[in-house]
């Protein structure tokens, strides 16, 4: 089996939080393969800036970490991703979506999002994320 480390963000924009459909038409977050010498936090700030086109974010928080495994044809071979996710927060709403294997993306309202994302544990971590987001945010803190 192969193991990709890989890290991504939740990111929010007041009570909205950024997805992306991708070509297999699977809502997701943004997330992308750490590179060898890289961190995590680089990562994640890199992928979500490729992926999303935005600009102007702040990491505020680790959020956790998820992982799931999957038959890549490609490889012929089975692939782990393990994914270490960080909360950030969206200085404005303008986003630019260049990447071919996108199809749509934006902001979208905190429950509209978690009944479009596909996966159950994507789901949880929004939710989980928007209650941590919302409690820093209230206590005027950022973790990282």
């Amino acid at each position: 089996m192969l193991l990709r480390n890989c890290a991504g963000g939740v990111v929010f924009y007041e009570d909205k939080v950024f997805i992306l459909k991708n070509e297999k038409d699977e809502w997701i977050l943004p997330k992308g393969k750490i590179q060898s010498g890289n961190l995590a936090i680089e990562t994640a700030k890199i992928k979500v800036k490729e992926e999303t086109g935005l600009e102007n974010i702040q990491i505020v928080s680790p959020a956790g970490e998820t992982n799931y495994e999957f038959y890549s044809l490609s490889r012929k071979k089975p692939v782990c991703n393990e994914i270490i996710w960080f909360i950030m927060e969206a200085k404005s709403l303008e986003y630019d979506i260049k990447s071919k294997e996108f199809k749509n993306g934006g902001f979208y309202e905190i429950q509209e999002a978690i009944e479009k994302i596909t996966y159950s544990q994507d789901k949880s971590l929004v939710r989980l994320s928007h209650k941590k987001y919302l409690k820093l945010k209230n206590e005027n803190l950022a973790i990282v």
